[in-house]
């Protein structure tokens, strides 16, 4: 989209944003009315949305376009009011006759989440006439969660549970468009909004896009209020480590945003102090890379909530009693509390294993020898998950280094000849059909969008290997530094 046509679309964005009644501005009784609809009124035409508190802004090494603040702003501070009337769910495009028929008639069949996607399609085959037309507009036109992902970007991922994973993923996406294709149909919507591509396209934008409400386990879509980009959450703004010990009730929430029957409106806190332009995040849960992938369609170079899990064998299993999902590496190469616990109990004697069963769950250290031993297996473990992946760190990053080059040189219509040589970037081509030179604008897009996705998958298969490598060097770290016993 260019640039100029971007800014229009985001100032009728805005225009129907203030018609509903969002707002970023204190609350205001004169600016709170309703009509008998229970749609703000347009009262809203001589007030803009936003400037108060957040402005629109495009940040290019950080999420791109995203809220920035349009003021310093203090930790807890309401910044952001949605009225319900504003908000995209399955009740209110039910306002539509037709559509509200079809969906009653297959309730029984359809899940919360297919029944929003539906409404979604109906509503962008509306096209000009749907009062959210602007909104729809601001929509990504494609999205890189799992789903969206080929076979050959699919295999770029290397480790099997990110395979498994996208391919789940996958076969979920067709079915539930098998499920609701006929709903599609019943309501006479357009060809093209009949196909799997445009399906996917809906369901990601209800993964990706939808925020927690309490009638609806599908969620919502909310304009403006999903124009904030990703924080991890992390222990400094965890209501646990307050300093306050009498602390706000807004600090106090274990999200920064949440609809408030209150308020009648999903309501968004700052979750730290903000200076004037800084970009305000918003922290919608806690994610390992391939679930921000999965759910998302974007990752963390830095996730502090990232894993690599370990599968234990099967008599290492036999001797605890932790979940696979707590047996885990954490980013900084460090094992869990689970796994550590798990581990120290295998290296155990089998008969001492329920005498100090109760030492080794408080986190207690067994013996020097009994650490030795697990340091040096998952060193060994996580040496060899990496001497069975087909690539180096060393050799991902010169990849992916080969993949901006790519990517910069779709964008300026540029020449690929010399990269074209290159076995991996001839793969690349010959996966996806495509030719070395010939391309229209349409093509060029597609061109790029597989390599943002191909590189999605390499910058997750290295963050997996970095995880690893430090697990290497902690553990080695860790075995020089116990004391030698001596004969």
């Amino acid at each position: 989209m260019a640039k100029s046509a971007e800014q229009d679309c985001i100032a009728a964005l805005l225009r129907l944003a203030a018609q509903l009644g969002i707002s970023d501005s204190p609350p205001s009784p004169s600016l709170t009315l309703s009509t008998n609809s229970g749609h703000a009124s347009s009262f809203t035409s001589s007030f803009p949305c936003l400037g108060h508190s957040l402005f629109v802004f495009y940040f290019p090494d950080a999420g791109g376009r995203g809220l920035a603040a349009a003021r310093d702003l203090e930790k807890g501070e309401l910044i952001l009011r949605v009225p319900k009337a504003a908000l995209f769910t399955t009740d209110s495009a039910m306002a539509d006759a037709k559509l509200a028929s079809c969906l009653e008639r297959h309730r029984h069949r359809l899940s919360p989440v297919q029944m929003l996607a539906v409404s979604l399609l109906a509503e962008v085959g509306k096209g000009r006439s749907s009062q959210w037309y602007p909104y729809l507009e601001n929509l990504p036109r494609s999205y890189d969660t799992l789903a969206n992902f080929t076979n050959f970007e699919v295999k770029a991922f290397q480790v099997e549970d990110a395979i498994g994973a996208s391919e789940k993923a996958i076969a979920l996406a067709k079915s539930d468009w098998k499920e609701a294709v006929g709903v599609l149909k019943e309501l006479d919507l357009k060809p093209q909004f009949l196909t799997f591509s445009s399906w996917r396209w809906a369901s990601a934008t209800v993964s990706s896009r939808t925020l927690h409400i309490p009638w609806d386990s599908a969620g919502c879509l909310c304009p403006i209020g999903d124009l904030f980009n990703y924080a991890a959450p992390d222990e400094e703004h965890s209501p646990e480590n307050s300093e306050d010990t009498h602390p706000d009730v807004s600090v106090l929430r274990l999200t920064d945003g949440g609809y408030e029957e209150s308020k009648s409106s999903y309501c968004f806190y700052a979750r730290k102090n903000y200076k004037q332009g800084e970009q305000v995040l918003l922290g919608y849960g806690t994610y390992t890379n391939l679930e921000l992938l999965e759910h998302y369609g974007f990752l963390l170079k830095e996730n502090p909530n990232d894993k690599v899990f370990i599968d234990l064998n099967g008599g290492m299993c036999t001797s605890t009693s932790w979940p696979k999902d707590s047996l885990y590496i954490q980013p900084d190469g460090t094992p869990s509390f689970a796994l550590l616990c798990a581990l120290r109990l295998w290296a155990t004697p089998a008969k001492l294993r329920k005498t100090i069963g109760s030492r080794i769950y408080s986190g207690s250290l067994v013996s020097v020898e009994n650490e030795r031993l697990i340091m040096k297996w998952l060193a060994k473990c996580c040496t060899c998950i990496l001497g069975r992946l087909n690539t180096t760190i060393g050799e991902d990053n010169r990849l992916l280094s080969k993949i901006d080059r790519m990517i910069d040189q779709y964008s300026c219509l540029g020449s690929t000849e010399t990269l074209y040589q290159d076995n991996e970037i001839r793969d690349f081509f010959q996966a996806h059909g495509i030719k070395e030179e010939g391309y229209d604008h349409i093509q060029l897009l597609k061109v790029r969008r597989y390599l943002e996705r191909w590189k999605l998958a390499i910058e997750w298969r290295v963050a997996y290997k970095k995880i690893l490598q430090s697990c290497v060097f902690y553990c080695e770290n860790m075995v020089c530094c116990l004391p030698i016993k001596h004969a």
